[in-house]
């Protein structure tokens, strides 16, 4: 029997709607989630010029409202966050263990942000009469979302905080998993952070997780470099908006590490002018990563390689997410991981609009829609 769900539906042409959608009872291998939370990134604000509708939303955590006949890793009332790389477990990258780039499953890889295998039926989810797709193959932006098997991992904590597991989803596995999986960290190590923003803060709080001895934060906002404090960063460099590539907040942090450049540097801001910057933050010999997707052509001197320099372009964090969802929340509950603290404010659904310029102002570390 279907159901009635409030959702934000971008139309595709920089706007959204606060509008109903019908959703079908699930297939043999779908979840019908009711959403509890769901946390706001830039891609969600993206979404809403893709061309197309699409009901909102890619990061979030919720409850388990109905499941399939051949669902057996979650039943109704189990808790659970969503994850918007879905796996196949079959194609030539699943089986190399590279589950985050599923070749036939990915939103990224295989679909362009489109609709793939990953994606629960697609006609069981209709806007005005036609079906929809779900951002990410997931429309967290929703009272209801209906999604496969393999984009939920259940999560047994009591009493838990649906905001703060929300956030897993995307943000907070992206920073985490750039310097645990992709980056692998060594203790004692030498780490600059380039943009203090959601993803940035991750980084940084992963880096202190991880063991690094100097974690050195550079933005251009002085209140996100005092979030930045607060999440593990050791030392913070106020950058000029007009030195280009950061060539001369390079500088600085050569002369704050003895001469030569940190172990490790993660760009963090989505700014394709910035693409090249982790390279001239670092030693030779040194990692840089390119946390935040960069997907534009951009012009690099290759002196910024020398010498055996490595950089690296992981997406989400090289997510495997029932493993790495529940590592996750230990921390979380260990008190390691801080996500409480990364949370600026909640909102409710219609306030949408309201957590959108908040967050393209700046003002929140991160915004996140909850529902009763």
């Amino acid at each position: 029997m279907s159901i009635i769900s409030r959702s934000a539906v971008a139309k595709g042409d920089g706007t959204f709607i606060i509008s109903e959608v019908t959703i079908a009872d699930p297939e043999p291998d779908e979840v019908l989630v009711r959403m509890k939370a769901a946390g706001l990134c830039h891609t969600d604000y993206d979404s809403l010029s893709w061309g197309k509708p699409i009901v909102m939303g890619h990061e979030g955590a919720g409850i388990v409202e109905k499941v399939g006949i051949q669902v057996s890793s979650v039943k109704p009332g189990d808790q659970v966050i969503l994850n918007w790389a879905t796996p196949c477990l079959h194609c030539f990258q699943c089986q190399e263990g590279n589950q985050h780039i599923c070749e036939n499953n990915s939103p990224v890889v295989a679909g362009g942000n489109g609709h793939t295998p990953g994606q629960a039926t697609l006609g069981s989810t209709q806007w005005e009469g036609k079906a929809i797709e779900r951002s990410f193959n997931l429309g967290t932006l929703s009272e209801y979302t209906l999604v496969k098997e393999s984009a939920v991992v259940k999560v047994n904590q009591p009493s838990l905080n649906f905001s703060a597991a929300s956030i897993i989803s995307c943000g907070v596995m992206t920073g985490f998993g750039s310097v645990v999986n992709a980056a692998k960290l060594k203790a004692g190590s030498s780490v600059v952070v380039l943009g203090c923003g959601g993803v940035g803060l991750n980084v940084i709080n992963a880096c202190q997780i991880s063991g690094a001895s100097r974690i050195i934060a550079i933005d251009i906002n002085p209140i996100k470099l005092d979030m930045a404090k607060q999440f593990g960063a050791t030392d913070v460099v106020l950058a000029d908006k007009n030195d280009t590539g950061l060539i001369k907040a390079s500088e600085k942090v050569k002369e704050m590490l003895g001469g030569r450049g940190a172990d490790y540097a993660f760009e963090c801001t989505a700014m394709p002018a910035l693409g090249a910057a982790p390279l001239a933050m670092i030693r030779n010999a040194g990692t840089a990563v390119q946390v935040s997707g960069i997907e534009e052509e951009i012009t690099i001197d290759m002196r910024l390689f020398e010498w055996d320099k490595i950089y690296v372009n992981p997406l989400y964090g090289k997510c495997r997410p029932q493993i790495d969802f529940p590592i996750l929340m230990q921390l979380y509950k260990n008190g390691q991981l801080k996500l409480d603290q990364m949370i600026s404010r909640e909102y409710a659904l219609v306030d949408l609009q309201l957590a959108l310029d908040d967050m393209l102002a700046g003002v929140n570390a991160k915004g996140v829609i909850v529902f009763p």
